[in-house]
């Protein structure tokens, strides 16, 4: 088994488990003695965590689509440099909620901002780096809501966006995964929990041996 740092992100719409997969993910490497951090976008670092309060309050409703596209990239920027190029350098695996594919799916696929746009400012954003592997949890935007209702949370600026949008942002994230399946792995999160969490072990795993 290699211990060279390695990042691998979860990823998908709110509801689909992602919260409950990164924390079986975490007890997994865990087990095998694997030096890992846990960390998420828009977030990860100080400058990211009070930028992600911006993007996520409901206050931000007035946010035009290229502010909301540079804040994110601003996040990135920073979490890329501060936390998980050092944390790989040191043999450390990254696992991450959400990361560059979120960008692509919501502000391209659902917000219609130029794809080469977004990648010219995530390119710089990345300064060359990419995450490993990126876990895709897919699910029917409807259930998610529903979910998200049904734990008692409230919807953040994203999630309240109309059901066109989730429903466009999640084609974002399937027609990536088509588009690139060595980098991607989709696992339907309509199934029981057990069997998402164990799929998803199973992407960890089989990426580890690589």
């Amino acid at each position: 088994m290699h211990n060279k740092g390695r990042m691998v992100v979860c990823d998908g719409g709110n509801g689909a488990g992602k919260s409950t997969v990164l924390k079986a993910i975490g007890a997994h490497l865990e087990a095998l003695g694997r030096d890992f951090i846990m960390t998420r976008e828009p977030g990860g670092t100080a400058i990211g965590e009070k930028i992600r309060e911006i993007l996520l309050s409901t206050d931000s409703s007035e946010m035009c689509d290229i502010t909301e596209l540079m804040l994110f990239a601003a996040a990135r920027a920073q979490h890329v440099r501060e936390k998980i190029i050092p944390a790989i350098s040191a043999g450390k695996f990254v696992v991450s909620d959400r990361f560059d594919s979120a960008t692509i799916s919501f502000q391209h696929y659902a917000r219609g901002l130029s794809l080469d746009l977004i990648r010219q400012i995530n390119d710089i954003a990345l300064g060359g780096f990419r995450p490993h592997v990126t876990i895709i949890l897919d699910l029917d935007p409807l259930v998610g809501l529903e979910r998200v209702q049904a734990r008692g949370s409230l919807f953040d600026r994203m999630e309240s966006q109309n059901i066109e949008f989730l429903y466009k942002a999640r084609n974002g994230y399937l027609a990536q995964a088509h588009e690139d399946p060595e980098h991607f792995v989709v696992i339907d999160a309509a199934q029981p929990l057990e069997q998402v969490i164990a799929e998803a072990i199973q992407a960890v795993d089989k990426f580890m041996a690589q």
